[in-house]
């Protein structure tokens, strides 16, 4: 099904595109709906040369090793591009993404994003500052798992969660939007479902973990742990 100009324009590297100009890519998309937990596509994959984008929804992206661990590499909300492969490298697929709701993927032919950079520049340069978000994130993120303790990886995992997710005011404090399971979230700091359970109860009177909905109590001590500055006794 060909994308709408709404769905168009929930892509954030198109936000400054006129109606005409979104209209003249429409003929190059099509969108595709999934249903919470199906596979959009596998690690390894051979993927068509297209720009693939999420106009509504939320994504898994993770990757699973020889042992069978999988660890989750991010999650994208509506608006995000991924699998740069496709446009930029050898087209396969670097990892399982797996839709975390239901959610639509639209998707536009290379020759057509290409055009479309001609006219607008700016375009190339979102994409530019998204992929080097993305790579500081994976530089922050290896360092954490070698060098940072566990706590420390909790407690900046969940303020980045907090400001991808959004929170709303509770009684208590700051509720992340987001629900995240403790696979998930053991999984996104490189630990066991366990130990997992285990840092939460470590931290109940900064954060608060309920059924996957995390509430935030305090938001300085959470700093000062992500910074590694709070005393607290746990291991890595």
């Amino acid at each position: 099904m060909q994308a709408t100009l709404e769905q168009l324009m929930a892509i954030a590297i198109f936000a400054d595109l006129k109606s005409t100009e979104l209209a003249q890519l429409q003929p190059c998309t099509q969108v595709r709906r999934y249903q919470k937990g199906e596979i959009v596509m596998s690690e390894g994959n051979c993927l068509p040369a297209k720009l693939y984008a999420l106009s509504e929804g939320m994504l898994q992206i993770a990757k699973t090793a020889a042992t069978g661990k999988e660890t989750i590499l991010r999650t994208l909300s509506a608006g995000e591009f991924f699998a740069a492969p496709a446009l930029l490298g050898d087209g396969i697929a670097p990892a399982t993404v797996t839709a975390k709701s239901d959610s639509w993927v639209l998707t536009l032919e290379r020759s057509m994003l290409l055009e479309a950079i001609q006219r607008h520049p700016d375009i190339a340069l979102r994409m530019m500052q998204v992929l080097n978000q993305r790579i500081q994130q994976l530089h922050a993120t290896v360092h954490g798992l070698v060098s940072e303790r566990a706590i420390v990886r909790l407690a900046q995992f969940i303020q980045h969660s907090a400001l991808q997710s959004g929170t709303i005011p509770s009684a208590s404090g700051q509720q992340l939007k987001a629900k995240l399971p403790y696979y998930q979230i053991a999984r996104s700091i490189g630990i066991t479902y366990e130990e997992c359970v285990r840092l939460f109860k470590s931290i109940h009177s900064i954060v608060t973990y309920h059924r996957g909905k995390l509430t935030i109590l305090d938001e300085q001590a959470l700093e000062a742990i992500a910074l590694g500055t709070e005393p607290l006794h746990e291991q890595s």
